[in-house]
């Protein structure tokens, strides 16, 4: 049985792709969010097998949702379910660490199709983003690896550090010393081969994991 969770703002959004989920014999929908924080909240303590998430939501967008995620919950996959088919922000969610994207505009067996995919650990990209999306990715692949060599806890240090936190406020809030932030934040500048923090900024923004 698949385990999932809906992340959408619109509770009728919600409702619908519910009904069309649970419809499925192999399926289950286990929490339904109009928010990301709930949401984060119950992928740590319940670990679903696939997350849905809307890319525009209000607050924390869909991107900043996927990426945290990924850290509270990392076996579950995330699908990301847009009405924006714009290259970039495909490329941001697969970076954020997305392993699915389908326009809003798919019919519902494309959705039952992407998280069966999801949940097998493949990518998925609907037919009306793959091509342009694929392209997008190929083009940011070498920064897309050297991203996907940073475990969770350096890339939780990575964000907070380029959006300004000092490595004493870093360690209260993901929950580790100061000296292990230290430690983190010299092993992401080496894994990325940049020697300062306004090289490190432009890496982030570049590469969506900070608007700052």
């Amino acid at each position: 049985m698949i385990e999932l969770i809906l992340i959408d703002d619109h509770a009728l959004v919600r409702d619908g792709m519910t009904r069309l989920l649970e419809a499925q014999s192999d399926m289950r929908v286990t929490g339904s969010f109009g928010e990301g924080e709930p949401a984060v909240r119950f992928a740590a303590s319940e670990g679903p097998d696939v997350a849905i998430v809307d890319i525009a939501m209000p607050g924390q967008n869909g991107i900043e949702i996927t990426r945290r995620l990924r850290d509270a919950s990392p076996e579950t996959g995330v699908l990301v379910l847009s009405m924006h088919s714009n290259p970039e922000y495909v490329h941001r969610a697969l970076l954020a660490g997305a392993l699915g994207y389908v326009a809003k505009e798919s019919a519902g067996p494309v959705l039952v199709e992407a998280i069966r995919a999801v949940h097998a650990g493949r990518r998925y990209l609907s037919d009306t983003i793959r091509q342009d999306a694929l392209h997008r990715n190929e083009t940011g692949a070498g920064e897309l690896g050297l991203l996907g060599a940073l475990s969770a806890r350096e890339q939780q240090v990575l964000r907070h550090t380029v959006e300004g936190k000092t490595i004493a406020q870093t360690a209260v809030l993901i929950g580790v010393s100061p000296k292990s932030v230290e430690t983190y934040r010299s092993r992401v500048m080496t894994k990325l081969g940049i020697v300062d923090l306004p090289g490190l900024v432009k890496f982030a923004i570049r590469n969506g994991i900070t608007t700052v």
